[in-house]
């Protein structure tokens, strides 16, 4: 890709890039001809290697760090900023966003895509959410122009190992937020497009706040399309909820009870706008099994 800002070929570095969402943005923006300095704690791990191998410059830095953050961020037009709650822990997470902003204001970084959740406001309860905002309050204050995306649930959620999905989508959410309440759903990989498109449109999107959203369906539609493809329902795990919130605390299921309460609106056009070829929830499980 040739940049539309200045004709030449511009650094992305993408924070977590080992992680979900950050090999997604790396994937998306080798593709489209950007310079991708992939930032991880672990230059050794196999995803690490994998991404150098696809041309991924790859870097040690920690984000609670600044001074590991400064080369990773020098000469670089903007930063991909996404942290994981689920591993670092809410006040990790907060420090880890606070501190990407602020090096990436240091740095004069011209556009930051933030990676965001949730609906935009406090309330909720949900901790995962009102830290993001905290993040963003501190992008806000230290002006540093930035995207925010929303994504409401990643369809990810049904496969992968590490969300449980057995236990966690299959069994305890749909006692929760009820089998037909409607959910709105992306696709990882979607999110990737979608912050690569959003990178190449500057003055379009800087500012912005992002719900995205490719399908909406509930945990009973979801059940019935994934019988439909795999031929066979989903494998469910029963587990007591106290004792899957001694494992992996209480914000998902203070989650999934708002959504039930709340009933929120979802629209794809928005999405669709920026990713036309977002993938619906049908699309996206047959991809799965086409690919196993």
């Amino acid at each position: 890709m040739t940049s539309k800002l200045t004709g030449d070929r511009l650094i992305i570095t993408v924070m977590g890039a080992t992680g979900r969402q950050g090999g997604a943005v790396v994937g998306h923006l080798l593709a489209a001809g950007w310079r991708v300095r992939a930032v991880t704690r672990n230059p050794q791990k196999k995803r690490a290697a994998a991404l150098a191998a696809r041309g991924a410059e790859v870097v040690q830095a920690d984000m609670a760090d600044p001074a590991s953050l400064e080369p990773a961020l020098r000469n670089a037009y903007g930063v991909f900023s996404v942290q994981n709650p689920m591993t670092s822990g809410i006040e990790a997470e907060i420090l880890q966003g606070r501190t990407v902003a602020e090096a990436a204001a240091q740095a004069g970084i011209r556009h930051l895509v933030y990676a965001s959740a949730g609906i935009g406001e406090r309330g909720t309860g949900v901790g995962s959410w009102e830290s993001k905002l905290d993040v963003e309050e501190r992008l806000r204050e230290l002006g540093v122009p930035h995207t925010v995306l929303r994504p409401m649930a990643f369809m990810e959620l049904m496969t992968d190992k590490g969300f449980c999905p057995a236990v966690a989508m299959w069994h305890l959410m749909p006692k929760l937020t009820g089998p037909d309440l409607p959910i709105h759903w992306i696709s990882v990989e979607d999110v990737g497009a979608v912050v690569a498109q959003i990178f190449a449109d500057p003055h379009k999107y800087v500012g912005a706040d992002l719900k995205l959203c490719a399908d909406t369906r509930s945990n009973a539609q979801c059940r019935a399309i994934w019988a439909k493809v795999a031929g066979r329902p989903p494998q469910r795990f029963p587990m007591p909820l106290w004792l899957f919130e001694h494992f992996v605390g209480q914000d998902r299921s203070r989650m999934w009870r708002w959504l039930r309460e709340a009933n929120l609106a979802g629209d794809t056009g928005p999405t669709r706008a920026i990713v036309p070829t977002a993938m619906t929830l049908d699309q996206w499980l047959t991809r799965q099994y086409s690919a196993d």
